[in-house]
């Protein structure tokens, strides 16, 4: 979590949860999907030598250790939340259950969604597609560190063009790495869309709910 590639750094997690508490004060119903790329990702066992399905078991475990750390900071700033993982760890989170997320955001809480889609092969994208499509999100947002989907990453490239508006089907043919295809296609048969934008820059958490600005929407035809 942060500007680091790996790891943690606490004035990102402090700042992230800040952001959520700002919109929880807007009497919103949140649900947050967890990555665990910080710690390790999937797509690094070839590297490794390791086999894929180990490897997306590593990386379903890392996303447990920021779900716990993200509750944490959320509480911190006096904000009551629940961890659901996808994978059994009953010691430290709940079995993730349909019924019980539905109830638990209902009431107010923050929902973390931890584990992935508890299979591997599956990306963080498409846990929070499936997820968002399970408790009927009116829209899926994506923090990343740069400010919405470009032609190119802006990231190595200066001459790199973003889009304030795209379709799930420009996205997918262009092959803009706004998620993968899987997560897309299951956005857009849902009707839920997607917003992207910078979650580490002041203010774009509460931005990106009530006005749409700064970041990229993806949306249906």
């Amino acid at each position: 979590m942060g500007n680091q590639e790996f790891g943690m750094q606490h004035e990102a997690c402090a700042h992230i949860a800040k952001s959520v508490k700002e919109i929880c004060d807007l009497g919103l119903e949140v649900g947050i999907v967890v990555g665990g790329g910080n710690i390790f990702r999937g797509r690094q066992a070839k590297e490794f030598g390791f086999e894929q399905t180990p490897a997306d078991h590593i990386g379903m475990l890392g996303t447990m250790i920021n779900g716990l750390i993200l509750q944490q900071s959320l509480a911190g700033v006096g904000i009551e939340s629940q961890v659901m993982s996808a994978i059994n760890c009953s010691l430290i989170a709940e079995s993730y259950k349909w019924i019980h997320a539905m109830h638990a955001l209902q009431k107010g809480r923050i929902v973390i969604f931890v584990g992935g889609t508890g299979n591997p092969y599956f990306t963080t994208d498409t846990a929070a597609a499936l997820r968002a499509s399970e408790v009927r999100a009116e829209i899926l947002l994506k923090g990343t560190k740069v400010d919405g989907v470009y032609d190119v990453d802006p990231m190595t490239n200066s001459n790199a063009k973003k889009f304030d508006t795209l379709s799930f089907s420009e996205a997918l043919a262009k092959d803009l790495k706004v998620m993968d295809g899987t997560a897309l296609a299951l956005l857009r048969e849902n009707k839920i869309p997607v917003y992207v934008f910078n979650l580490f820059k002041q203010g774009s958490l509460v931005e990106a709910v009530m006005e749409g600005k700064g970041g990229s929407l993806v949306t249906g035809e």
